[in-house]
């Protein structure tokens, strides 16, 4: 399975995390920046229907992991500037810049959102959605993120989001477990590079 992230950056993996209904994107960016830290399980599915569950957790500002399941050789790790995507199978780093991508919303809740996000109608009772696109680079594709209403800062907790790519590829990532608040070590951040260079940050 290609991973989400691949079409999520820098389309905007977001993440992150975005989303509300109308008249809402207030409260959108009010719970992304009352977020301190949040954990949870997630199960990303591609248009095929295959799956892949892993692990989320996230630290503001800017800190990001995306553990997958045992035996899938990938880590997606994010230091508020940029992801950092380690293949174990083939030893292989790259990295993306999150720059003025909605990526940013979740590594950097301070931006405005206004400016790349909107209000989309959700046909699920009790959410609010948002889609996210960067207007200068619409080749990155769009992000559509959900949120569950009640519970979490500011009134939502982050039900997980759908990429459709530029080449009309769509993956789709659910949360579940949400925990915020959590205390959470620098070493959750700390990523073992397949290169012969040690432990890095």
């Amino acid at each position: 399975m290609r991973p989400l992230f691949l079409s999520l950056v820098p389309a905007l993996v977001a993440a992150a995390p975005a989303a509300a209904q109308p008249g809402s994107l207030d409260q959108v960016s009010a719970h992304l920046r009352g977020i301190s830290t949040m954990t949870a399980d997630f199960v990303q599915t591609d248009r095929t229907g295959k799956a892949l569950s892993g692990t989320l957790t996230l630290r503001q500002p800017g800190k990001i992991r995306f553990q997958y399941q045992q035996g899938v050789p990938l880590l997606i790790v994010g230091d508020g500037k940029a992801l950092t995507m380690i293949d174990y199978s083939v030893k292989q780093v790259s990295r993306w810049p999150v720059g003025n991508s909605p990526l940013s919303v979740l590594i950097d809740p301070r931006k405005d959102m206004s400016r790349f996000a909107h209000i989309v109608p959700s046909a699920i009772p009790g959410t609010v959605a948002v889609e996210a696109r960067d207007p200068k680079h619409p080749e990155f594709g769009t992000i559509t993120i959900l949120f569950a209403r009640g519970g979490g800062p500011g009134g939502l907790v982050l039900q997980g989001w759908t990429v459709l790519d530029a080449q009309n590829g769509r993956a789709t990532v659910r949360l579940s477990n949400q925990r915020f608040g959590v205390p959470i070590s620098d070493k959750a951040f700390i990523w073992n590079d397949p290169r012969p260079r040690g432990p890095r940050k």
